[in-house]
This record gives C-alpha cells, structure tokens and sequence, in this order.
C-alpha cells in the first residue's frame, strides 16, 4: 500500500489585523467563520478544506498546548499566496465582485494548458488567485484526491 496525502486540509495566511482580515474575507469573498481568537487567528471553512488567517508574529513561538501535545511555531515573511478553486462559469460573476468591492484585480491569466486565474490582493498584502481546477488538470466535478 502506498501512502499519500488526500488533499490539502488546511492553509494559512498571516494578516496585520484580523478585524480588517474579517470583513474582507465575509464579506468579498464569503467564506464562513469556524472561529476567531482576537489575539491570534480567524479560521474560516472553504469548500472541503479551512484557510487559516494568523496574526502575524502571532505563531512564531511555542507553548499552544492542545490535546495533550504543544503547536510547533510557524509562521511567514512577506506575503503569501493561496489559489480558490472557482467554475469557469463564476469567473464573470467574481471579476464584478471585486470591482465593486474597489479591489483591484493585479492580473487575469487564461492559461495555455486550460484554466483562468484571476490575481487580487487582501489588505494585507497576500497574493490571493480565483482559479478554475483546469488550471492544474483537474475535472470542475473533481473532488479532492
């Protein structure tokens, strides 16, 4: 038997302000909160995974404790980046959303191999991309491996 990981189950970013970080992520981009330490990060359920919102410098030590075992420190320099899968059929939809929200769409890709990316950054800085599942091969019906 080979052992593989089945997909990505969680992803973080590292915001300056989580008050700021909440309102861009409700309400531009509608991922619904799974919690929220006002010291330390805003967890949000997106799709079949969570994307994690830390406070930057918020994790770059140990002591967490939880169920018995100590979170390692971790963390990040600069911005990040982390790719949403949309449909091809939403891209129109998506691209209206940030242009009336005022954020500024840094680029759109149709790339060659197929898929559509659209490029916009939250108010941290971090690289965030909207990106059909074509883009890396994968069926919009696919499901996480």
């Amino acid at each position: 038997m080979s052992l593989t990981p089945h997909g990505v189950l969680e992803t973080a970013l590292y915001v300056d302000d989580l008050t700021i970080a909440e309102q861009f992520y409700t309400s531009l981009l509608g991922l619904e909160k799974h919690s929220l330490d006002p010291q330390r990060h805003l967890f949000y359920y997106c799709g079949s995974g969570m994307l994690l919102l830390f406070l930057v410098g918020a994790t770059n030590h140990r002591g967490l404790v939880i169920g018995g075992g100590e979170i390692p420190a971790h963390g990040a320099v600069g911005p990040g980046h982390v790719a949403l899968r949309i449909w091809v059929s939403e891209i129109e939809a998506w691209k209206a959303r940030l242009a009336a929200a005022g954020v500024a769409l840094e680029t759109e890709i149709a790339w060659p191999q197929g898929g559509h990316s659209l490029y916009f950054r939250d108010p941290s800085g971090n690289s965030l991309e909207l990106a059909t599942p074509q883009l890396w091969g994968f069926a919009e019906t696919a499901r996480e491996k």
